[in-house]
């Protein structure tokens, strides 16, 4: 038996290879599980092309977190290949480049507003969204960068990881009545399309390796892919409002 036997989970996110979305999404079919997978817009293609390295190619739902639309009718469309979720994978993350890079200062509101809509209002409206089809048992689990620092060029993407980890404990302590669990888990740099999306990103990963007691490969996502997966199944059923933190340590390590 699989960690997820039986369990139907619903990733976003999956866009490469070298994602760690993808990663959880072989791994939880690996592990047993049945996984619909969601995309929207010019992104869509590249989810269907990526979907088919999957062991099991995956249905893939139309979803635009910024579309009440897309949201209103997520249960819906998920619906149409199972008939419930035991686990949501919130993998989403965006900011304008008006906003990263050293441009903390000048960045606008309407560019900081999207970076806070799309990185972290998202979960609690995924949350939300998923609902009707979540029962008891269930988990949710998103992906973050330790907000508990200013890193360079992160800016106000540093901004909406904070604002997203906040999100993960009101949402932890709201759906903790329902039986739903919502956990973090904090990913050491991985060269994915977002985080190369970041001018200056080098700057925040060069010497992570040396500073992580247990090393890091900025190229390997499966020990996060991982820490998701073990999130979703009933391995942890009495933890919610947590974040995991898979870095090799650097976390805990003095400047």
């Amino acid at each position: 038996m699989g960690l997820l036997d039986g369990k139907k989970i619903l990733v976003t996110g999956v866009l490469t290879q070298g994602s760690i979305a993808f990663h959880v999404a072989r791994l939880a079919q690996e592990e047993g599980a049945q996984v619909v997978l969601t995309s929207f817009g010019r992104q869509y293609r590249l989810t269907e092309v990526i979907a088919r390295r999957l062991p099991v190619e995956p249905p893939i739902v139309q979803l635009d977190v910024t579309s009440s639309d897309d949201l209103a009718a997520l249960a819906e469309r998920v619906g149409e290949h199972t008939d419930h979720l035991d686990g949501v994978v919130h993998s989403i993350g965006f900011a304008p480049q008006a906003v990263l890079g050293d441009k903390f200062l000048t960045a606008q509101w309407a560019d900081v507003a999207t970076a806070l809509q799309v990185s972290a209002y998202s979960l609690q409206a995924l949350a939300v969204a998923s609902l009707p089809l979540m029962g008891a048992g269930g988990s949710i689990v998103g992906l973050t960068f330790d907000a508990s620092f200013a890193w360079p060029v992160y800016d106000w993407m540093g901004v909406a990881k904070a604002a997203f980890e906040s999100t993960s404990r009101y949402l932890a302590r709201d759906l903790g009545p329902k039986g739903i669990r919502c956990n973090l888990v904090s990913a050491g740099p991985v060269k994915t399309t977002a985080a190369t999306s970041i001018p200056g990103f080098e700057t925040i990963e060069g010497g992570w390796d040396n500073r992580a007691p247990l090393g890091w490969d900025v190229s390997d996502a499966v020990p996060t892919a991982r820490a998701v997966t073990a999130l979703l199944s009933d391995w942890f059923p009495a933890t919610t409002g947590e974040i995991v933190h898979v870095d090799g340590g650097v976390h805990a390590m003095g400047a």
